[in-house]
């Protein structure tokens, strides 16, 4: 299938991201085990779960940098084991844990990852993106000379500089004082909003999970605990807020009579 068949294929209703019986086992362990579902372009999903849930392994293999041991996953239309290189292009991924090469200047850093991406006028993006994102004065400094919360808006512009219609995050916000915190979630609500994208936020954050997300999928010891949307989620387990919900999760309080929502996105 070609991209523009695939994006003819979006636009029927198709999924920008389909999980079908994904498991990963690293030795005798299944970091994932069986997992499926489906997002539908446009929404902002939580994929949530205590440490050595399964997180960031599932975002590794949707990404194509980790081969399951069996299943499959398919982005905009492409089958991300056999043909990732026809819509890598087309994702990008933010991650305060992963570092940029401290030696270069942010500018240098965003036209190495431009580049890659095949972005066109390369220049003008980086331009547009240090006023979107207040980097002006941050352009020319070594990326490893930037406080933390620098460092996330130039993560940012990385992953946005090729326009990404589907946007993988791990963390984005994690260690980032309130104030930087919310002007990253409001910079990925108005990018949503304004390109249509597809996001996938792994976060530890239930109040980030909360305001950003339509659903949520719950993950524990590598399977699906539970999906809906936070509403859903509070009403299921009788809660006032999504972190009481995960700490019932992660304590097995309620698991029992837990169903996944019939939700549009499946």
């Amino acid at each position: 299938m070609d991209a523009a068949a695939a994006k003819r294929k979006l636009m029927d209703g198709a999924p920008a991201i389909e999980v079908q019986g994904l498991s990963k086992i690293f030795k005798s362990v299944a970091a994932v085990d069986g997992i499926s579902f489906k997002i539908q372009p446009g929404s902002i999903t939580g994929l949530l779960g205590g440490n050595g849930a399964g997180k960031t392994t599932t975002i590794g293999m949707i990404m194509g940098l980790i081969l399951p041991t069996s299943g499959s996953v398919r982005v905009l239309g492409h089958d991300m084991t056999r043909d990732r290189y026809r819509v890598l292009a087309r994702m990008n991924f933010e991650s305060p844990y992963v570092d940029m090469p401290h030696r270069l200047t942010v500018r240098q850093n965003l036209r190495v990852f431009a580049s890659l991406y095949g972005v066109s006028h390369i220049e003008t993006r980086i331009s547009d993106l240090a006023v979107s994102l207040a980097l002006e004065d941050l352009l020319d400094r070594p990326s490893g000379k930037l406080s933390a919360g620098q460092k996330t808006r130039v993560a940012l512009a990385k992953a946005l500089i090729n326009e990404p219609e589907v946007l993988l995050l791990d963390e984005p916000t994690a260690s980032l004082d309130p104030d930087t915190a919310d002007w990253i979630r409001t910079r990925l609500e108005d990018y949503r909003a304004r390109h249509n994208a597809t996001i996938l936020l792994a976060s530890h954050n239930m109040a980030e999970v909360e305001r950003l997300c339509d659903r949520i999928i719950m993950l524990k010891k590598g399977c699906v605990a539970g999906d809906g949307s936070p509403a859903e989620f509070l009403d299921r387990f009788g809660r006032d807020t999504l972190e009481d919900v995960f700490l019932d999760v992660a304590r097995d309080r309620g698991l029992a009579g837990l169903k996944q929502a019939d939700t549009k996105a499946n």
